[in-house]
């Protein structure tokens, strides 16, 4: 793939946009993030990440407010027709399909593939470690695997956006360190915006420039991630984070 194959970041802007579940709160998201940024999405459980990511994707729809991507507003947009990739803990596979296939969907939901699809599917699968196992379906895989075959799957797809809502919960450190080095090059290569939902701010550190703090259905604090870790940024941050700032980073110093 060369430079000018690749994609690039579109900045995201969300202009007073509401939501609010059947019976729940109406939660409130401005914010503003620059092209190409890596930006981690952290908060307690509940506070709103996953749906903050979801409004973006399109899977849900905001009852006011704005979604502008590349300065173009997107927020009539089904999923499908927004310029963004969205990787899920679940992987989102389809267990009757290969891992070809699973990945051919980013070229085509019908998969009706031209050779230079093909060819892209078969980079993809060389560059995320996967040659070789074209054939195999989802269940013949290893956690590590399914989260390859997705991302894959969005590196042909070259979208501006990559949003990750837990994406590496389920794996141990060392393979949630390998996702994120493969994230890390993938970026390098795309320059895609970038924006993972995660509990552990070692995935922030590890990957993000940036970090939002999501807390009761807003955005309660922004700033680059050195400033979060070293708690500077976000009093909210620093109890939210507590006493497991000192075990995570006494663990791995």
């Amino acid at each position: 793939m060369t430079k000018a194959d690749a994609a690039h970041g579109a900045g995201i802007t969300l202009e007073k946009l509401r939501f609010a579940y059947p019976g729940g709160s109406e939660m409130a998201f401005d914010l503003t993030i620059s092209p190409s940024d890596i930006v981690a999405v952290m908060g307690p459980s509940g506070s709103g990440k996953s749906t903050l990511l979801s409004l973006i994707a399109g899977f849900e729809t905001p009852t006011s407010g704005r979604i502008m991507i590349d300065g173009k507003d997107v927020s009539g947009l089904t999923p499908h027709r927004r310029p963004v990739s969205m990787v899920f803990q679940e992987n989102n596979l389809f267990a009757h399909l290969t891992v070809a296939q699973n990945v051919g969907l980013g070229r085509s939901p019908a998969l009706k593939l031209t050779e230079e699809d093909r060819a892209a599917v078969s980079d993809a699968l060389a560059r995320t470690g996967l040659a070789g196992k074209e054939d195999r379906l989802p269940r013949a895989l290893s956690g590590g695997e399914r989260q390859r075959v997705a991302l894959a799957r969005v590196l042909i797809r070259k979208r501006p956006v990559l949003l990750m809502d837990e994406p590496f919960a389920s794996l141990g450190p060392a393979l949630r360190d390998e996702m994120l080095d493969l994230i890390r090059a993938l970026h390098a290569e795309q320059q895609m915006t970038v924006l993972m939902a995660t509990h552990d701010p070692r995935d922030a550190e590890r990957l993000c420039r940036t970090m939002i703090f999501v807390e009761e259905g807003q955005v309660a604090a922004t700033g680059t991630t050195a400033a979060f870790i070293a708690g500077d940024a976000s009093e909210a941050f620093n109890r939210y984070i507590g006493a497991r700032r000192e075990i995570n980073y006494s663990t791995t110093n």
